[in-house]
């Protein structure tokens, strides 16, 4: 006989548990909840807090919302990636909800699927990733400018991600566009997490090499004739940490070349050991970028 205890169903309330929920069987999205589904579609896994803020123009109602997404959950169109239990104070961060089997055949079988440009790598850094991307899409939607994601950049020549570089490639974490009333910027998306060496010369990704990685590919704007774009691209690192934005700043200095106004960073304090986000991240819209050259930059306007 085994001795492992069943896991627990629900809390103490009587609410369903991260393990448990009663499956719904027959339910169809809504008009705001097929708008969630996209958005994860679009971005990766998101927290509660932040599908609530993107249909909070229409519903004001947080409960409301936490209520709609449990049903889209027991309904198996929602489900809970694991890694999020791995971190401090996990049973106080809003739930993080990514997009089930069922939920994409779903949109594929009435053609509202899209061949879209998830994060990669560690899911932590792919969780921040899409947390930026989120953030940048939501707040400069509200401001009346059109966030272009990077599967609609590609699909101009077809192009991969990835550019190449003599033998080498480069691949973005992540690639948008933002349309203004007057004018149109690519961006190329850089999440650190204080994980990656500073200078290492070594294949794998260093702060040294990607800069002269972007510096040859914006100096020789090799990405217009790779992606087919017009704009020209700037290159957006969030780090989250101070001290390795500081550093990579220093590097930019030493090796960005002409391409050092290119480059633009911010620091999100939020982002460090519980790597939760129960807030969007306006100023990845709204606020000042650093960069070496010139004064600090914003991406809200052309």
């Amino acid at each position: 006989m085994s001795d492992r205890r069943p896991q627990k169903q629900t809390d103490t309330l009587g609410r369903a548990t991260f393990h448990h929920i009663e499956p719904q069987i027959g339910m169809a999205p809504t008009k705001r909840e097929l708008r969630w589904l996209k958005h994860i579609e679009r971005h990766g896994p998101q927290s509660s807090a932040y599908l609530h803020e993107l249909t909070s123009d229409t519903h004001r109602s947080k409960d409301t919302s936490l209520r709609q997404l449990k049903k889209l959950r027991a309904a198996n169109f929602l489900d809970l990636p694991a890694q999020q239990r791995a971190t401090a104070h996990a049973d106080f961060n809003p739930y993080i909800y990514a997009l089930t089997h069922k939920a994409r055949i779903y949109l594929r079988d009435r053609y509202l699927d899209e061949p879209t440009v998830q994060p990669h790598g560690h899911w932590v850094h792919g969780f921040m990733t899409a947390c930026a991307t989120a953030s940048i899409d939501i707040t400069s939607k509200r401001n009346g400018v059109n966030y272009v994601p990077g599967h609609k950049i590609l699909s101009i020549k077809d192009a991969p991600l990835a550019i190449p570089i003599g033998s080498r490639k480069l691949i973005p974490d992540q690639l948008f566009a933002l349309e203004y009333d007057k004018g149109f910027r690519a961006f190329a998306l850089e999440v650190d997490r204080g994980t990656e060496p500073k200078t290492s010369s070594a294949a794998r990704k260093s702060y040294t090499s990607s800069i002269e990685s972007y510096r040859t590919v914006i100096e020789r704007e090799i990405y217009k004739s790779h992606y087919g774009l017009k704009a020209n691209l700037l290159n957006l690192w969030i780090f989250s940490s101070r001290t390795n934005e500081e550093r990579f700043l220093d590097l930019v200095a030493t090796h960005g070349g002409e391409a050092k106004a290119f480059f633009l960073t911010q620091t999100v304090d939020s982002f460090h050991d519980s790597w939760k986000a129960p807030d969007i991240w306006q100023d990845l819209f709204l606020g000042p970028w650093k960069r070496t050259a010139g004064t600090p930059a914003l991406i809200s306007s052309v």
